[in-house]
């Protein structure tokens, strides 16, 4: 960055030497650059512009005469004018929050857009614009302390502070318009009872004051720098989420909003509480678009898709994983053989996974499943040797996308059929039977079965492993398989248990669907507001149970390790759990809000009978399982509970808090004997009609286009040229497509070059198909997905003043990865104009093909698997196979017998060379594929992220083509 921009004594690199004894009160802070400097003292928003002995900028004045606006207005101006008028201008508040920061923080988070923007403009350029310079030298001088020097500090730091200005205009001119359009929406209903107005005005007022302690507590936790998104612009440090932040997810954008429902409360106005609906809902969409993606660039680390890392079996209950552990993958199981050499072996002690039920921080990346394979592999290729077992092949082996409610259906898998079978009949019967004490009956028998009846399998399970030795016992398993009763006792299970899930929600939807009547007056009554509650309350429910099950996965969501022992013990808290240690309970809340929607005393009924019936699942199955699986490592108190006991013991408020406690836990152990004692009483030959019907569909596709032509014919199209660079015109199918173009020193920036099949545009001058994602932008970090976002001035100005004088520009264009074709067969590239369709150039053919061996045996399929993969995994090494690498890692070349040939070379820790994982599922589809094309047979893929490994994938090729009746050593034909 050039020195005029900010005139300033070099900054250390590293704090200094005498910064140790005053550690505590200095704050160092480090730029993209890596540049380090000292954090001066900030001042919170409330202090700064209402506190009279600070100084007011001009950003101030405007902030305060902005605010005072508002009060006039709403003193002079009529109830009902001032009511729309709250409303709209605070809509442009919500907007420039949510929309407006939302969009500037992405774009600065990206690609540091405001710095960039303040250097091009040269607003901090004394040479430049001195005035600009100093009026904001000014402005940020005058609200600082002493220990700030506006020329010694970066230029990060100093945008920063400028944009703390502009977000505090924001934030209090959004809350304070939201206020006063609640006050003109005042009323006192007529048709409450005296009570229910004491209820109202008590529980607005405690919500109000409890949405300001959760933020002020942020506040002090995450300190101004996290308060205004201080890491988009520089780092400080790792921020410690304690305190408030362990009581809710986000407390400033959850609970942290609870206020405003306390407001609608006490001004009893429909209209203000579906505002605060729009406004909370606005504040998620801000998390889920802006906050959560920032968070996940600055501090998320990649993690590899069914990669092999050994386990070790627990020996050291406790012991922590290591930080480098990758997320735990669901994968499709491998063929049988496969798993009798797992099940035969002695593990390796190498290390933990994060594997554990109802606290784990097990987080599926990718739900797969398997249509198997045959256990007959061909005696040409060689058995797979005997490895280190690891998280991924326990998980291809015992789940194989498993239907979760109706994920992962197959109306050809039996189970999955019968289950559908019987949630038709349960919907026959709900239109047919209109008694409502017959679908009660209905719905309470199925709530009993499932939280008591497979509580009771369960807990037999876990105390004397029922379920397993009754599969033991009754049924044949071969010598070979010694986990086959495991196997099948835990597949019968995930189907009786999520069949048995899905019919007490089917059941529940039937009683409601019985006993609903549509409100013929919503305005008058509770009507409006049993519906908004019950759709809270369902919503809440969805949320619970979705925050669980990517903690828990498929693992946890099935009890897992009530089966399995493979699996180490070892517990984590994180996402909700982090806050709740059962927070499946909040997953009734759908019951009640139901109840509440119906009005119905019977739904209500079901709601209670499930919620006392999981409550006695958790006291007599689940806690014992896990006290006996984990012992003391299990936590006595969820962040929600300390968070509660530290306020409480701050309010000097411990013994009624202790009798609180004390009460309803006699309520719950009287509850739960009551309710303890009471249970304790009572194919035909169309391949070419599909293939065909196939082609049809991707021609389809490619033409479903909205062509876009450019209405500007001043551009001349022989001044455009788009060739192949080193003019070659064969491509083995992944490998790179590099294109060089020229164009007129005017050419638009938002020009693109597109890959296309030979044919499937008629025109040479406009093009009418769809690229199908397979083009790139000649300048392509413009571009943010399909939108042109333009130049952010990272090329020096003075070069780019230069490149203008020339006649033409130019450059490359590198077409890999998902830009390219996976598919044999002729192409062209075509360059357009203008992000329009415009043809300027046109290149080719040019073909992409692999390799189809003549005979097929182990050794021929791995070959040919050996060098397509690794270009289908964009040759990352961090993914590709050791056995496919030039060099191991110690640096010497790997002896041509250790990898080569059967593949049973294994590296120190015991893994196998041709092992290779995936940052995505499109690497996985992409390596299907390729093997359509090489052997023609046609794998989902979830099959190739089970497998993950040259070799077993090479066996199964084998054994497909010979299940399909084409042998070993026989010609390749399509499949």
């Amino acid at each position: 960055m050039a020195n005029n921009v900010r005139h300033r004594k070099p900054t250390p690199k590293s704090p200094p030497a005498d910064a140790a004894h005053n550690a505590d009160d200095v704050v160092w802070g480090k730029t993209p650059s890596g540049e380090v400097f000292r954090v001066p003292t900030t001042h919170d928003v409330l202090t700064a512009l209402f506190h009279p002995a600070y100084p007011k900028s001009h950003l101030d004045m405007l902030n305060l005469s902005l605010l005072a606006a508002q009060i006039v207005l709403f003193a002079v101006l009529p109830r009902q004018i001032a009511r729309i008028f709250f409303l709209c201008y605070f809509a442009f508040w919500r907007a420039a929050y949510d929309a407006g920061l939302g969009w500037v923080l992405t774009k600065q988070s990206k690609k540091r857009w405001m710095v960039k923007e303040i250097t091009r403009r040269g607003w901090l350029d004394a040479d430049r614009r001195p005035r600009v310079r100093q009026w904001i030298r000014d402005q940020l001088v005058g609200k600082m302390g002493k220990d700030y020097e506006f020329d010694e500090l970066p230029l990060e730091y100093n945008t920063w502070l400028l944009f703390r200005q502009a977000v505090d205009i924001v934030l209090v001119n959004d809350f304070l318009a939201y206020t006063l359009f609640a006050f003109t929406c005042f009323r006192v209903p007529t048709d409450l009872a005296f009570p229910i107005h004491v209820f109202r005005w008590v529980a607005g007022i405690i919500l109000i004051l409890f949405n300001f302690w959760v933020k002020k507590e942020a506040h002090d936790v995450v300190k101004d720098y996290g308060w205004y998104w201080g890491d988009v612009f520089f780092q400080r440090g790792n921020l410690i989420f304690d305190g408030v932040f362990e009581l809710a997810p986000h407390p400033m954008y959850s609970v942290g909003y609870v206020g405003y429902y306390g407001l609608s409360l006490i001004v009893g106005s429909y209209a203000v509480l579906f505002v605060s609906l729009a406004t909370h809902a606005s504040q998620f969409a801000f998390l889920i678009l802006f906050e959560n993606p920032h968070i996940e660039r600055m501090y998320g680390q990649k993690k590899a898709i069914a990669k092999r890392t050994p386990l070790q079996t627990a020996t050291k209950k406790n012991s922590a994983p290591p930080e480098d552990t990758p997320t735990v993958t669901e994968g499709e199981t491998a063929t049988e053989t496969e798993l009798e050499t797992e099940v035969e072996e002695t593990t390796t002690i190498i290390g933990y996974e994060n594997v554990k039920p109802k606290a784990s921080t097990h987080k599926p990346t990718l739900s797969m499943s398997s249509s198997g394979s045959s256990s007959k592999i061909p005696s040409q290729a060689p058995p797979r040797k005997k490895t280190t077992l690891s998280q991924h092949d326990l998980l291809t082996k015992y789940f194989r996308s498993d239907l979760l409610i109706f994920k992962n259906l197959d109306l050809l898998r039996a189970s999955d059929a019968l289950i559908v079978l019987v949630v038709l009949y349960s919907l026959m019967l709900t239109l047919l039977v209109r008694s409502a004490p017959f679908h009660f009956f209905h719905a309470l028998v199925w709530c009993l079965f499932h939280n008591v009846g497979l509580g009771l399998l369960l807990q037999a399970q876990s105390e004397s492993k029922y379920l397993v030795r009754h599969y033991m016992k009754h049924y044949h398993y071969p010598s070979t398989e010694e986990k086959g009763a495991v196997l099948e006792a835990f597949a019968s299970w995930k189907v009786l248990y999520n069949g048995s899930s899905l019919m007490t929600y089917v059941s529940l939807l039937g009683l409601v669907y019985r006993t609903y009547q549509v409100p013929t007056q919503w305005l008058v009554g509770d009507a409006l507001l049993r519906h908004v509650l019950g759709a809270l309350a369902v919503s809440l429910h969805v949320w619970a149970s979705m925050e669980s099950y990517e903690v828990l996965g498929v693992f946890g969501w099935f009890f897992g390790d009530f089966f399995m022992e493979e699996f180490p013990k070892n517990l984590e808290y994180s996402g909700i759990y982090r806050f709740l240690n059962n927070p499946e309970i909040m997953g009734g809340a759908a019951w009640f809000g139901l109840g509440i929607v119906s009005g119905s005393g019977l739904v209500v009924a079901v709601a209670v009978v499930r919620h006392l019936g999981y409550w006695w699942f958790l006291r007599n199955v689940e806690n014992p399982h896990m006290q006996k699986l984990y012992g003391d490592s299990l936590r006595k108190e969820a962040g929600f509970v300390k968070v509660i006991k530290n306020v409480t013991s701050k309010l000097e408020a411990p013994r009624v808090a202790r009798e609180v406690k004390g009460t309803f836990d006699k309520v719950y152990e009287e509850t739960a004997d009551v309710v303890e004692e009471f249970l304790r009483k009572s194919r035909p030959r169309i391949k070419g009609v599909v293939q065909d019907t196939k082609v049809l569909l991707q021609q389809s596709r490619e033409k479903l286009v909205i062509t876009r032509v450019s209405a500007n014919n001043s551009y001349d199209a022989s001044k455009y040229t788009a060739r192949v660079s080193g003019g070659k015109r064969r491509f083995y199918l992944g490998e790179p497509i590099t294109v060089k173009w020229e164009a007129p020193k005017n050419h638009s920036r938002r020009d693109w070059i597109g890959i296309y099949r030979v044919g499937a545009n008629k025109s040479d001058l406009v093009t009418r198909t769809s690229s199908m994602g397979m083009w790139e932008g000649v300048y392509g970090a413009e571009w943010e997905g399909d939108v042109h976002v333009g130049w952010d001035g990272d090329e020096d100005e003075t070069q780019h003043k230069e490149r203008r004088k020339e006649n033409k520009v130019g450059g490359t264009v590198v077409f890999k990865g998902n830009t390219l074709p996976w598919m044999c067969g002729t192409y062209e590239i075509r360059y357009h104009h203008d992000g329009k369709h415009n043809v300027m150039s046109l290149d080719g053919p040019i073909e992409i093909h692999v390799d189809q061996p003549t005979t097929l045996d182990f050794q021929t399929v791995r070959e040919g698997l050996k060098k397509v993969v690794p270009l289908c995994l964009d040759s990352d090494p961090a993914l590709i196979p050791v056995s496919c690498k030039p060099v191991v890692a110690n640096g010497s070349v790997p002896d041509a017998a250790s990898v080569e040939g059967n593949g049973e070379h294994h590296t120190e820790d015991g893994r196998d060379p041709d092992d290779f994982s995936f940052w995505s599922e499109k690497q996985a589809k992409r390596i299907c594929l390729a093997v359509k094309e090489m052997f023609g047979v046609e794998y989902a893929p979830e099959v190739v992220v089970a497998d993950a490994n040259l070799g077993a994938l090479a066996r199964r090729i084998l054994v497909s083509r010979e299940v399909l009746g084409t042998g070993l050593g026989e010609s390749v034909d399509p499949v």
